[in-house]
């Protein structure tokens, strides 16, 4: 008996369902079709206020892929590097990524997971989102109903704050956490007889020098002088770009072998988190070939 009215309750809970959604349906179809556009315009309009009343917050969405040819978004890769510490502190589901040429592991939040952040004192979420194709296909290119995006939501009465600060300061922190996560390369030319489609004209391979300013045996005001020179250099790509000049300085280190010269070059790639370039003058034959590098 017990059975019997579990089982007809669930029916009655279905038919009670379908009866709701086919009302709703019918009510609709009615309305799109006998009542006129602006009565309509102006019925949506008061809905979606009442919508806004009931859920004031704003959304916004950062695909991973964008543009015609669905180059990888810039915004999408800071938004990740910047999440990438919180993840791991607030996010109860994470996924691991191993760092290509590097040993170590990247944590980030799994798919359809949410983390909180503040900023100056208000508070947003922001969540990781996959959508998953209906149809298994092979393709070159990432799959049409397949796309991964992150989700901000904030409170509306915060959106001019979010969007003209927050947002600026977030993709700011994120490229900073990929420059500092970068693997730093050091390069050197591919003999010019070989470049080809399939051997490039440089070949690199880590480069893990320990030298640093702190650790370099020099005359300390020389050394401050150095280093203050090359800061008010990397700060100053604007400027160089205002006055229509190249963003470049040059440093000419001589002396013979032993004296110091790959430490301090390898001090200030370590300061500055540049890649090295180890330029071999007898790899090519010509200026032409040179420009080419």
């Amino acid at each position: 008996m017990d059975d019997f009215l579990s089982n007809l309750s669930s029916a009655m809970a279905t038919f009670t369902f379908f009866y709701s959604t086919a009302t709703f349906v019918f009510i609709y179809a009615m309305f799109r079709d006998h009542f006129p556009q602006h009565l309509q315009d102006d019925i949506q309009k008061y809905g979606r206020k009442l919508v806004n009343f009931a859920y004031p917050y704003s959304q916004i969405t950062f695909d991973e892929f964008t543009g015609e040819y669905m180059r990888r978004s810039e915004a999408f890769t800071a938004i990740e590097n910047y999440l990438s510490d919180k993840s791991v502190v607030s996010a109860k589901r994470l996924k691991a990524d191993a760092v290509k040429d590097g040993q170590s592991l990247v944590l980030s939040m799994d798919y359809h997971e949410e983390v909180a952040d503040e900023f100056n004192g208000i508070k947003v979420w922001w969540s990781s989102n996959r959508t998953t194709p209906r149809s298994l296909q092979f393709s070159l290119f990432p799959a049409v109903d397949e796309k991964r995006y992150y989700k901000l939501t904030f409170h509306n009465r915060h959106k001019q704050i979010i969007t003209e600060s927050y947002l600026a300061w977030v993709m700011n922190e994120g490229k900073a956490i990929k420059q500092n996560n970068r693997l730093r390369k050091l390069y050197t030319n591919n003999p010019s007889k070989d470049w080809n489609g399939f051997n490039p004209k440089w070949s690199y391979v880590a480069f893990e020098h320990p030298a640093s300013f702190d650790t370099l045996a020099m005359d300390a005001n020389r050394k401050q002088e150095i280093i203050n020179d090359i800061n008010k250099f990397k700060m100053g790509r604007d400027y160089y770009q205002s006055i229509g000049k190249a963003w470049k300085r040059g440093y000419l280190l001589y002396g013979p072998p032993g004296t110091g010269k790959s430490t301090m070059i390898a001090a200030m790639a370590n300061h500055l988190e540049y890649d090295v370039y180890d330029l071999e003058l007898t790899a090519i034959k010509d200026n032409t070939e040179l420009r080419r590098l």
